[in-house]
């Protein structure tokens, strides 16, 4: 069966995880103030509630945020003008699109995105596959948006009068991954609650912010020496993949669309989840590439603050932790659902706290070891060898199955189920994800240069060969090996 062990419920006094899972549906409801019961298990229709418009406010209040005012300005240190630059955040942010399909198959299963990619790699190769894509680059992310909220609060605490020394970064860190793992511990009910009241908080700030800069960008801004040929092409695609990266990281998203009823219409779900993200991340990337038409945006914190009214500033910061704050928690809800889908047999809130400890960890070395804005670049471009592939698979499998998922028989882990193929692994998914993910080796441009990048002198165009290598492999090995039908489902007796 499904290796996870549900949280007991606070309401039911003495409750043990074997208790929780078999209490009435009205003592397990998934409530904000109530530690949520389930981890990978399947979600029951009777258990089903809320709306699509709902994942509106939880993607939006995660992607206004520190790391996309980075990476829009890196966009012009890049060598772009304002005009590709602002064309580049709109192309890599229409990735949210294939974010929001994934999203459809939660309310198919009743399960999250790390059960339901059984039906693609199975029971054995799905484990894997979630150690590598689901629970390390999670934690990856969770590290870079940590590093990126502390540097703010950094900033916060030195405007307090507190020199930012080595023990007082590490207890910032500290608490802010405190906040956010809290949120993440209680999961599900309280994020669908809690984030629109954030979602509202944040716009207002990033509107005085919004004002602020345009009103001094350089709207007409092109850099002294423009780029032309390879150099350009390389800085376009590079700049497509760095945007990308955000939302192909969310290979996760069914995770928070599982309880919604499974008659829920998917082009609802695409509509609201995809808008969510799209439109504040391409709000505050652009943010981040007009202010870098007037000021050095290598050190984006202390840059913007020239640009914002000094009574503003500590506004600005705490804006800028509660955002990042925000989507790390749903990337620690998602780690810990990977931890469990892996076959580690704890609850769901245990997982979440085993992330935190392992991203702070690499927080703390991001931030007092390393280059951050390096960092960042080479993380989130070199990431999509992996995330891109992945996610392609899994849109690929939604189609040719329809959307069809029995979230009962994905539970069963047992040899001979329904979702154990042989030895426990899915050739189909695993011959594409290495060769989606292999061609995609070949062609990046980033920690090193991969032949195909060297060819082309720096163009790196590992997305998009690693995306259609990997859905066209799997269209036709999983046709092949007739995996695209629904599949059967198991006597839950």
């Amino acid at each position: 069966m499904a290796s996870t062990l549900p949280d007991p419920h606070p309401d039911i006094p003495g409750a043990s995880g074997a208790q929780a899972q078999t209490a009435p549906p009205s003592d397990r409801a998934d409530r904000a103030g109530r530690v949520e019961a389930h981890g990978i298990d399947h979600i029951p229709e009777e258990e089903r509630h809320g709306r699509p418009r709902e994942l509106f406010a939880v993607w939006a209040a995660a992607n206004v945020n520190y790391l996309s005012l980075v990476v829009g300005g890196a966009l012009i240190l890049m060598g772009l003008s304002l005009a590709q630059a602002l064309a580049v955040i709109v192309a890599g942010n229409l990735f949210w699109l294939l974010t929001g399909l994934l999203a459809v198959s939660g309310p198919a299963a009743g399960a999250p995105s790390e059960v339901i990619t059984r039906a693609i790699y199975r029971v054995r190769g799905n484990r894997v596959n979630n150690a590598v894509v689901g629970w390390m680059i999670s934690v990856c992310y969770f590290a870079l948006n940590l590093a990126a909220a502390a540097t703010a609060a950094f900033a916060l605490v030195e405007r307090c009068g507190i020199p930012a020394t080595t023990g007082v970064k590490i207890v910032v860190v500290l608490v802010i991954a405190a906040l956010t793992l809290t949120i993440g511990v209680y999961g599900h009910g309280l994020i669908m609650k809690l984030y629109f009241p954030i979602t509202l908080a944040l716009t207002a700030a990033f509107a005085v912010v919004a004002y602020s800069v345009v009103r001094s960008a350089d709207l007409s801004y092109a850099p002294a020496e423009p780029l032309t040929g390879t150099g350009l092409w390389a800085a376009l695609l590079g700049g497509v993949t760095l945007i990308a990266a955000g939302p192909l990281s969310y290979t996760t998203s069914a995770d928070f669309s599982r309880y919604l009823p499974r008659t829920t219409s998917p082009a609802s779900i695409v509509g609201w989840m995809a808008s969510g993200a799209f439109l504040p991340s391409v709000g505050v990337c652009s943010l981040g590439a007009l202010a870098a038409t007037v000021v050095d945006m290598t050190d984006p914190q202390t840059a913007l603050q020239k640009l914002l009214p000094g009574w503003f500033t500590p506004v600005f910061l705490l804006a800028l932790v509660l955002g990042t704050i925000a989507i790390n928690a749903l990337t620690a809800y998602s780690a810990g659902l990977a931890l469990q889908a892996v076959g580690l047999r704890v609850r769901r809130s245990i997982s979440v706290l085993f992330d935190g400890a392992a991203a702070v960890s690499l927080t703390l070395y991001a931030l007092l070891v390393s280059n951050f804005l390096d960092t960042v670049n080479d993380v989130l471009q070199l990431t999509v060898v992996l995330l891109g592939p992945s996610m392609a698979i899994y849109a690929t499998d939604i189609l040719l199955r329809r959307n069809r998922y029995d979230g009962l028989a994905l539970t069963d882990e047992s040899r001979g189920g329904p979702f154990w193929f042989t030895g426990g692994v899915n050739p189909a998914g695993a011959l594409a994800l290495t060769a989606g993910s292999g061609s995609a080796v070949l062609c990046v441009n980033t920690l090193y240069t991969g032949p195909v990048a060297h060819a082309l002198h720096g163009v790196d165009i590992a997305l998009p060969v690693g995306i259609a290598v990997a859905s066209s492999v799997y269209a036709l090995t999983a046709r092949s090996l007739h995996q695209a039908s629904p599949a059967p489902r198991k006597d839950p007796s």
